[in-house]
Order: C-alpha cells, then sequence, then structure tokens
C-alpha cells in the first residue's frame, strides 16, 4: 500500500485491500472513503468488504464512486465534505489515487491558488498540470 500525502489531514492511496487496513489505522486516519467503483474491481476488493474492515477497525469509511463523467460540482463539494467533516486525517483511494488528488484539487479552488494546488498534488506524485484551465476557470468564476 503507497499512501501519498497532499496535506497534513488528506492522502490518498491507489486501492487498498482489507490486510491493509490495520495500517491505516496504525498511521492515524479516522476515515477512509472509497472513490472506486465497485464495477472495477473483484468482490474482495469492493467497497462493501473494505468498509466492513476499515469500521472494524474503528474508523469512519464513505464511499463516493466517482468516474470521469461523475466527476460534478455536486460530487467534488460532497467529497471536500466528507474530508472536513471529522476530527482528523483522511485517507481516500481509487484505482491510482489521481481520481482522489483531482476531486480534492477541484474542491480547493475557493482556498488556494493554482499553482499551490498543482504543486502539493505533485509533491505527493501526482502531476495534474492538464488541470490548470479547469482550476484556474474554476477560481475566476468565483471571484
Amino acid at each position: 500500500m503507497e499512501i501519498r500525502q497532499i496535506t497534513p489531514r488528506y492522502a490518498v492511496s491507489p486501492q487498498i485491500t482489507v490486510d491493509d487496513v490495520p495500517a491505516i489505522a496504525a498511521a492515524g486516519f479516522v476515515k477512509v472513503i472509497c472513490n472506486r467503483p465497485n464495477t472495477e474491481v473483484p468482490a474482495d476488493m469492493q467497497y462493501e468488504a473494505i468498509g466492513e474492515a476499515v469500521r472494524a477497525a474503528g474508523l469512519q469509511y464513505e464511499v463516493l464512486e466517482l468516474t470521469h463523467q461523475t466527476m460534478t460540482p455536486e460530487n467534488v463539494a460532497i467529497q471536500r465534505d466528507l474530508a472536513e467533516s471529522c476530527s482528523g486525517p483522511v485517507l481516500a483511494y481509487c484505482a491510482s489515487g489521481t481520481r482522489c488528488s483531482v476531486v480534492w484539487a477541484l474542491g480547493q479552488c475557493d482556498r488556494m491558488s493554482t499553482d499551490d494546488i498543482l504543486q502539493a498534488t505533485t509533491k505527493a506524485g501526482y502531476a495534474l498540470d492538464t488541470l490548470r484551465p479547469a482550476l484556474d476557470q474554476m477560481r475566476n468564476s468565483r471571484d
């Protein structure tokens, strides 16, 4: 399992397994968010199985399935709320961590500059420079 910190309170990861849950709990995460649709994974990696293990470890677990088509402003706002509605660090996972990084980036446009958003994701290993026009447009529409 490879956890990449974007901020002190938000980290992302490729697909996790039930066996990864003890390490996630030991790392101090209080919530896990699944952004990967069940249609992409075998039964033992579907969110019901992962969620059961996460909750058994005493952590909160949320599911917000994301695809390119469902990366809507509403889902961006839901992800931000899920990530911020707890008392500590959050781990979001998908296939590679990219979707979780993109949804975080889109949710920060009213708080951070485009350069700061892209610097945070790049530092975590996700080069999202192709998002720059969308981030700039979102920032400009909120000004």
